[in-house]
């Protein structure tokens, strides 16, 4: 499994920014895929995941009402909707796929990584 992950740039506090993760290859075999971020100093942490076939949507409390993921079946993308951007959102975003059954927000339990896409939001 392959994911491109796109998106990201610069902008002001209070704007939108929508990242995409498109997958390629044994794509059948993805459960879940989940963005992650990582900002200098800091462990990457969980964002947001959604199951392959749709559904099963959890988010991370500080991004909860303000992002939204969904699912294209067609494209095989996952895309991450962000408003109301915050200085504290700027980091190194990254999505990433898990074949477990049990969905997870632990960055260690998902096999395939995309490339990261920065996120830079300015006060």
């Amino acid at each position: 499994v392959q994911l491109q992950a796109s998106g990201g740039g610069l902008v002001q506090a209070g704007g939108s920014l929508r990242l995409s993760c498109t997958a390629s290859g044994r794509t059948f075999s993805i459960a879940a895929v989940g963005w992650f971020r990582q900002a200098p100093g800091k462990e990457r942490e969980f964002v947001a995941r959604i199951r392959w076939n749709g559904g099963g949507t959890h988010y991370a409390d500080s991004v909860k009402g303000r992002f939204t993921i969904s699912r294209d079946n067609v494209k095989s993308t996952v895309s991450l909707q962000m408003n109301t951007l915050e200085p504290e959102d700027t980091a190194v975003y990254h999505c990433a796929a898990d074949r477990g059954v049990v969905l997870t927000t632990v960055p260690l339990r998902y096999e395939y990584w995309g490339q990261g896409t920065q996120v830079t939001v300015s006060s």
